[in-house]
């Protein structure tokens, strides 16, 4: 059976963050991912998790700063920014390692040309070998949503992995992201599937509940079983009301 987690960023906002774990668990879910932490106390959250039985699956890498409108979408593909990420990278270890986080998603940042591909491939280097015994993730995200992103296609992000060559790295497969980069979801995810440690699933085109709309997730579902997916599988959207009033795809 597929393992379904939360994206405690997006679901049950209805509740304060430290009261997400347990009603995800209420709600069926086998675990949580929470992309941006770092404004929670550590030992509070990781007691909240522990409370509720609940894995943490993912947290992002950076930054603490993300919720400002005018911040970055990370920063590892930004020339002269090293240092910083760098900096960064070592805060969310120390959270990952608190809170037993399975995957940590490291992301490129606003950036363009092959010295950001170089800039990219270095950091991912050297995050792959600060921390080896760490499962990290790249994620493609459409330019629609994230303008400028510079990992917004999933050649790119094999062709990185490629040339980092670390066996901690992997790729995070977002399905409303491959449809708005390509279109052919499942063309996409046979390509690279190979690589993918991690799924998330969001509505196409509203990121609402991935259900209905013009991907067929019960289908989707039902090959990753056939094909003995082993990782998570997490809704990352936008309910178009309380999360629990329209959790059917869970089921």
């Amino acid at each position: 059976m597929p393992r379904f987690c939360a994206n405690l960023t997006m679901l049950f906002t209805e509740y304060p963050v430290l009261e997400r774990p347990m009603a995800a668990a209420k709600a069926g879910f086998g675990g949580v991912e929470i992309l941006f932490p770092y404004d929670v106390n550590a030992a509070e959250l990781g007691t909240a998790l522990a409370r509720a039985k609940m894995p943490l699956a993912l947290i992002n890498c950076p930054p603490p700063n993300y919720i400002d409108p005018d911040g970055p979408r990370g920063f590892a593909a930004v020339v002269g920014e090293e240092a910083r990420f760098q900096q960064s990278f070592r805060r969310t270890i120390r959270y990952a390692g608190a809170l037993g986080a399975e995957h940590v998603h490291i992301m490129a940042g606003v950036a363009g040309g092959p010295d950001a591909r170089a800039c990219f491939i270095d950091n991912l280097k050297w995050a792959a070998a600060f921390a080896p015994k760490q499962s990290l993730t790249i994620e493609p995200i459409n330019t629609h949503d994230m303008p400028g992103y510079f990992l917004n296609c999933f050649d790119l992000a094999l062709e990185v992995l490629d040339a980092v060559a670390a066996p901690n790295l992997n790729l995070q497969f977002d399905a409303y992201h491959a449809a708005r980069i390509e279109g052919d979801v499942l063309g996409v995810w046979d390509k690279v599937r190979h690589q993918v440690t991690h799924i998330q699933v969001g509505g196409v085109p509203g990121r609402h509940e991935p259900t209905g709309g013009d991907f067929d997730y019960p289908d989707f579902f039902k090959l990753l079983e056939k094909q003995k997916y082993k990782g998570w599988i997490s809704g990352e959207y936008h309910p178009v009301g309380r999360t629990d009033e329209n959790l059917s795809w869970i089921s």
